[in-house]
Formats: C-alpha cells, sequence, structure tokens
C-alpha cells in the first residue's frame, strides 16, 4: 500500500482479540498501529476499545497509533500521523 508495507488483523469482538493483537504488535516493529473504526466507534465497545489503545501504547511504545474512518481510509490515517 503506497510502499508501506502492510499487515492487517480483524478480531473478532470477544475476549480472544487481546491475545491476537499481542501476537500481532510483537511480531516485528511496526511505525505505525491502525486502529479502525469496528473497534472505536460503537459506544458499546468503548472498554474495548480502550484496552486495545492501551494494550497496543505498552507493547509498542514507539509506534504512532492512527484511528481510520474505514477500512478505505487506513492509508490517509497513516499518512496524517508520519505526516
Amino acid at each position: 500500500m503506497a510502499g508501506y508495507l502492510v499487515e492487517q488483523l480483524l478480531v473478532p469482538l470477544d475476549e480472544s482479540a487481546p491475545d491476537q493483537i499481542k501476537q500481532a504488535v510483537v511480531s516485528q516493529a511496526w511505525d505505525v498501529v491502525v486502529i479502525g473504526g469496528g473497534i472505536r466507534k460503537p459506544e458499546p465497545l468503548l472498554e474495548f476499545f480502550e484496552a486495545v489503545v492501551n494494550l497496543v501504547h505498552t507493547r509498542v511504545p514507539a509506534a504512532k497509533i492512527a484511528f481510520n474512518a474505514d477500512g478505505g481510509t487506513s492509508l490517509e490515517a497513516v499518512q496524517r500521523v508520519l505526516s
């Protein structure tokens, strides 16, 4: 994607997600981690969203964290936080 090495992780919105996210974020060094609207937008998922943000921040503290509006805006989110 536009010269960036990209890996996409789609997680179920259940108790297995944190382990899947941990494994993915520690698998290599990341410049940016994009957290999608499917986790961020629904208000009932607020606590889950907070847990994901804190997990990413703790496991990959050097990575910038970006948020997309939907899957089609991930590139813009990456470019925004890297500019």
